[in-house]
């Protein structure tokens, strides 16, 4: 009898990873040896536990699934199953480069069907053939990946956002709402996730609860206690926080 493959479970989301986990207990050709709740828990995991095979959420804050294969080397990596919610054209890459992949949700069937083809991978011992092929996945995406698209979980689904169309985001009685040029959504994430994605040089948080896209500002004006109204190009008003009143100051020229 083959041994038994071991896999290593990383999703930043809990019920993702009791899932994974929940579903690899039955099958018999596994044996689940860590999770990982962040790209950089899941380098030392896979440095430290050398597994055989890895189901690796690509959408991660800080180091992505992809950036987590950068770090450890292609060669270094196990075989891998991408989890993702990822663009379209991301997914045809996966399939021509034939490298696996589960598109969020998926069901039990697809799931065994990903994971026996690794397995089936990994005990033939084609490692070379796997990292090639893994190589030049992140090749074309390195050539294709728009970093102005963000993925935002609204329901149950990932929707990808033109970061150019969002007006602003704001937190409202504990639901994040995220305001584009045509659209309002509400998005089942907390705001500090989301600003990690957006453009740094393009979003600001001018309040707690608030991030503005400054391309998106029509005005600003002064409001009591050396607060701040901006009125956005949508004619939306939001206000400016105590804790953030230099990074408005920085737009008007304003250093008193």
């Amino acid at each position: 009898m083959s041994p038994r493959c071991r896999v290593l479970v990383v999703d930043d989301e809990a019920p993702a990873r009791r899932l994974a986990r929940s579903l690899l207990a039955e099958m018999d050709e596994v044996e689940v040896i860590g999770d990982a709740a962040s790209g950089q828990a899941a380098v030392e995991a896979i440095r430290r536990l050398r597994p055989d095979i890895v189901l690796l959420d690509v959408q991660m804050p800080g180091l992505d699934g992809f950036g987590v294969v950068a770090a450890v080397g292609v060669p270094s990596m196990p075989a891998v199953i991408f989890v993702t919610a990822y663009e379209r054209y991301a997914l045809r890459a996966f399939d021509v480069h034939a490298v696996d992949y589960l598109l969020k949700p998926f069901d039990n069937g697809r799931f065994r069907t990903a994971m026996k083809r690794a397995i089936g991978r990994v005990r033939s011992g084609r490692s070379a053939e796997l990292s090639g092929r893994l190589e030049t996945l992140l090749n074309r995406l390195a050539r294709d990946r728009s970093p102005d698209r963000i993925p935002l979980k609204v329901d149950d689904r990932h929707v990808l956002i033109d970061a150019a169309t969002i007006d602003c985001i704001e937190v409202s009685d504990k639901v994040v709402i995220v305001q584009t040029a045509e659209q309002t959504y509400r998005v089942r994430e907390t705001l500090n996730r989301i600003e990690q994605r957006l453009p740094s040089e393009q979003f600001v948080r001018i309040h707690r609860s608030v991030i503005v896209n400054i391309t998106r500002v029509k005005e600003i004006q002064p409001w009591f206690q050396g607060d701040y109204v901006l009125i956005l190009k949508n004619g939306k008003r939001v206000m400016s926080g105590r804790a953030y009143r230099d990074v408005v100051r920085r737009f008007t020229g304003r250093s008193d």
